[in-house]
């Protein structure tokens, strides 16, 4: 028996992959940009002023969201293995996601008011 494409946990395994691999990509990317600090002072500091755009603080939230709905993930798939499962399987993967919004949208309201 195949699995609905459209069940909500089929949805959550896509969600934490899909930040998986974001968060994979964008893991380089960020130790490059700090190395500017030990290397490059000058271009860190450009890059900081970039940064402060605010298309860049929206991509930000992104990367919280993501961050925290893998984190989520994660744990979900751990109770998954470890704890006795039942029918509430949905409403945990919706409070997960819910949770990840949250503390993205927590994130970027510290962000926007600086």
């Amino acid at each position: 028996m195949r699995p609905s494409r459209a069940h909500p946990l089929w949805l959550a395994f896509v969600l934490h992959r899909v930040s998986g691999v974001a968060l994979a990509l964008f893991l380089p990317v960020h130790f490059w940009v700090l190395s500017y600090a030990l290397t490059q002072p000058e271009k860190l500091d450009r890059f900081l002023s970039f940064a402060d755009q605010p298309l860049v603080k929206i991509a930000e939230f992104g990367l919280v969201f993501l961050l925290a709905v893998h984190l989520a993930g994660g744990l979900r798939l751990m109770a998954m293995e470890w704890l006795p499962w039942s029918g509430p399987q949905k409403s945990l993967a919706a409070g997960a996601v819910g949770a990840a919004l949250l503390l993205s949208g927590a994130f970027f309201l510290q962000v926007i008011s600086v």
